[in-house]
Protein backbone atom coordinates (compact mmCIF):
# COMPACT_ATOMS: atom_id res chain seq x y z
CA UNK A 1 0.00 0.00 0.00
CA UNK A 2 2.81 2.33 0.85
CA UNK A 3 4.47 1.78 -2.53
CA UNK A 4 1.24 2.61 -4.34
CA UNK A 5 0.91 5.90 -2.45
CA UNK A 6 4.55 6.77 -3.16
CA UNK A 7 4.10 5.94 -6.84
CA UNK A 8 0.96 8.09 -7.03
CA UNK A 9 2.75 10.98 -5.31
CA UNK A 10 5.70 10.66 -7.67
CA UNK A 11 3.34 10.62 -10.64
CA UNK A 12 1.55 13.73 -9.38
CA UNK A 13 4.89 15.48 -8.86
CA UNK A 14 5.97 14.56 -12.39
CA UNK A 15 2.74 15.97 -13.85
CA UNK A 16 3.18 19.17 -11.85
CA UNK A 17 6.74 19.59 -13.10
CA UNK A 18 5.74 18.98 -16.70
CA UNK A 19 2.99 21.60 -16.48
CA UNK A 20 5.44 24.04 -14.95
CA UNK A 21 7.93 23.25 -17.68
CA UNK A 22 5.33 23.99 -20.37
CA UNK A 23 4.63 27.39 -18.79
CA UNK A 24 8.35 28.06 -18.70
CA UNK A 25 8.71 27.15 -22.36
CA UNK A 26 5.83 29.48 -23.28
CA UNK A 27 7.39 32.31 -21.29
CA UNK A 28 10.77 31.69 -22.92
CA UNK A 29 9.19 31.79 -26.39
CA UNK A 30 7.44 35.07 -25.57
CA UNK A 31 10.72 36.51 -24.27
CA UNK A 32 12.55 35.45 -27.44
CA UNK A 33 9.85 37.01 -29.63
CA UNK A 34 10.02 40.24 -27.64
CA UNK A 35 13.82 40.31 -27.91
CA UNK A 36 13.61 39.79 -31.67
CA UNK A 37 11.14 42.67 -32.02
CA UNK A 38 13.38 44.92 -29.91
CA UNK A 39 16.42 43.99 -32.00
CA UNK A 40 14.55 44.77 -35.20
CA UNK A 41 13.38 48.14 -33.89
CA UNK A 42 16.90 49.02 -32.73
CA UNK A 43 18.38 48.03 -36.10
CA UNK A 44 15.87 50.28 -37.86
CA UNK A 45 16.70 53.18 -35.55
CA UNK A 46 20.43 52.61 -36.10
CA UNK A 47 19.95 52.65 -39.86
CA UNK A 48 18.07 55.95 -39.69
CA UNK A 49 20.71 57.46 -37.41
CA UNK A 50 23.51 56.34 -39.74
CA UNK A 51 21.73 57.94 -42.70
CA UNK A 52 21.38 61.19 -40.73
CA UNK A 53 25.07 61.15 -39.82
CA UNK A 54 26.07 60.53 -43.44
CA UNK A 55 23.88 63.41 -44.60
CA UNK A 56 25.34 65.71 -41.95
CA UNK A 57 28.88 64.70 -42.94
CA UNK A 58 28.19 65.42 -46.61
CA UNK A 59 26.78 68.84 -45.73
CA UNK A 60 29.78 69.62 -43.53
CA UNK A 61 32.19 68.54 -46.26
CA UNK A 62 30.46 70.75 -48.82
CA UNK A 63 30.42 73.70 -46.43
CA UNK A 64 34.05 73.12 -45.48
CA UNK A 65 35.05 72.91 -49.12
CA UNK A 66 33.36 76.22 -49.91
CA UNK A 67 35.02 77.86 -46.92
CA UNK A 68 38.41 76.49 -47.97
CA UNK A 69 37.90 77.82 -51.50
CA UNK A 70 36.99 81.27 -50.15
CA UNK A 71 40.04 81.30 -47.86
CA UNK A 72 42.35 80.27 -50.70
CA UNK A 73 40.91 82.97 -52.96
CA UNK A 74 41.36 85.59 -50.25
CA UNK A 75 44.98 84.56 -49.72
CA UNK A 76 45.67 84.61 -53.47
CA UNK A 77 44.01 88.03 -53.78
CA UNK A 78 46.24 89.41 -51.02
CA UNK A 79 49.40 88.01 -52.60
CA UNK A 80 48.61 89.11 -56.15
CA UNK A 81 46.94 92.39 -55.25
CA UNK A 82 43.62 91.56 -56.86
CA UNK A 83 40.03 91.15 -55.73
CA UNK A 84 38.72 87.90 -54.28
CA UNK A 85 36.41 87.52 -57.28
CA UNK A 86 39.34 87.76 -59.67
CA UNK A 87 41.32 85.29 -57.58
CA UNK A 88 38.44 82.78 -57.69
CA UNK A 89 38.45 82.93 -61.49
CA UNK A 90 42.11 81.85 -61.62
Amino acid sequence: MRKIILAAAAGAAALTLSACSEKTQDAAAETADSAAADTSANADAMGEAAADVASDAATAAATGSAAATDAAAAAEADVQGESTTEAKKD
